[in-house]
């Protein structure tokens, strides 16, 4: 059985990093890495079969993802799409533009809900812009505001 070469994992590799610039998930380049890595063993220890390669790869590989996202993506499971009124409600953000009673403001904060960082709110008084407010309640895609 043919025995891959050093040089093989590394073409491979730059080819699988390269492929990262048609995939923008930002997982290949890990794969990329990975064999770059076996490419490396490799170069020192040219007689290593061909199943210990493959596991090499496969373990550093999962391992640079796995802390791509310990690490750099810790916060990546907690996304806020889709959730309930409740975890909205008693959330701190910055007015934009003024909000009244019957009068649309806009809120900022500083993590996006449910896919945008700025929201329409109303509130029950007068609040200027660049008053620190607190969600009192959802109305529909309005948020019901309060001062702090």
């Amino acid at each position: 059985m043919l025995q891959p070469e050093w040089w093989h994992w590394a073409v491979a590799s730059i080819a699988l990093i390269l492929a990262e610039l048609a995939v923008p998930a930002f997982v290949l380049v890990w794969f990329g890495l990975g064999g770059l890595v076996v490419a490396v063993v490799v170069a020192v220890m040219p007689e290593l079969a061909l199943t210990a390669q493959l596991f090499i790869w496969l373990i550093v590989s999962l391992a640079m993802v796995a802390a791509w996202f310990k690490f750099f993506k810790p916060n990546i499971h907690k996304t806020r799409v889709g959730m309930s009124s409740a975890n909205i409600i008693g959330e701190i953000g910055l007015l934009t533009r003024e909000a009244a009673p019957f009068q649309k403001g806009e809120v900022r904060f500083q993590k996006p809900m449910v896919g945008s960082d700025v929201w329409p709110c109303i509130a029950d008084e007068a609040l200027p812009a660049g008053a620190r407010v607190k969600v009192l309640t959802v109305e529909g895609s309005i948020l019901k505001v309060g001062k702090i």
